[in-house]
């Protein structure tokens, strides 16, 4: 969209106010690069419209695209212009927790991106050495009930399909209990007293629960008061 103004702000939204681009450039901060990571951050945008925004973003400056080395594809990373949007990113992540969701939608309760920035943030140095296999259960859900994380020290990887490997341990929450603890809105202790989350399995690996699973970035953020 053209405002048709000299004004910064107008000028900013005419680049970033397409629908998804805010969100890229959320992805690409957190360290997506490839365009399979960009879709698991964002599991129901399309690969046209994804593909449409990534080279609106690219003509305009803010990323650059350039081959994988030795394979085929390409990546996308934040130019000095794109890197200058991380205050912005992080202005929007505190307005939006205070200000933006005070009750949230069925529709709103993206599984699929919970467990991408679950598995993308969890401590690896708080699991046993060698393979652990963790085994994410929503029984609220008909689809995509149950999601796997397979942790081998620095190395993970997300299945929504069985990997037919022993499971260290079980996580077993609605899909509205885990996100609100992950999301700082349901306290994890009351949430493990209350059994809205259980834990079962290896007993090291549950008992250092909150260790592993460190919670999303945007969970300290302060709420407002009652008359806010």
């Amino acid at each position: 969209m053209k405002y048709g103004q000299f004004c910064p702000v107008a000028k900013s939204a005419e680049i970033l106010g397409n629908g998804w681009t805010l969100l890229i450039v959320r992805e690409l901060l957190m360290g997506s690069s490839r365009f399979s990571q960009l879709e698991k951050g964002m599991p129901r945008i399309s690969p046209t419209v994804l593909t449409k925004r990534l080279k609106e973003l690219e003509a305009h400056g803010v990323i650059i695209k350039r081959p994988i080395s030795g394979q085929r594809g390409f990546e996308y990373f934040l130019t000095p212009a794109g890197k200058e949007l991380a205050p912005v990113i992080e202005s929007l992540v505190v307005w939006g927790m205070r200000w933006a969701r005070d009750e949230l939608r069925d529709d709103e309760m993206d599984v699929a991106f919970l467990m991408f920035d679950i598995e993308r943030n969890i401590v690896s140095d708080e699991l046993p050495g060698g393979e652990t296999v963790l085994c994410f259960q929503f029984p609220d859900l008909e689809e995509y009930q149950r999601w796997w994380i397979v942790c081998d020290g620095d190395k993970r990887d997300l299945c929504y399909q069985d990997p037919g490997k022993d499971v260290s341990a079980y996580v077993t929450a609605a899909s509205r209990d885990l996100i609100g603890v992950w999301m700082g809105d349901l306290p994890v202790g009351q949430a493990l007293d209350d059994d809205r989350v259980t834990l079962l399995g290896d007993s090291l690996v549950c008992r250092r629960f909150r260790k592993w699973f460190p919670l999303s970035s945007a969970a300290g953020v302060p709420r407002p008061g009652p008359a806010g």
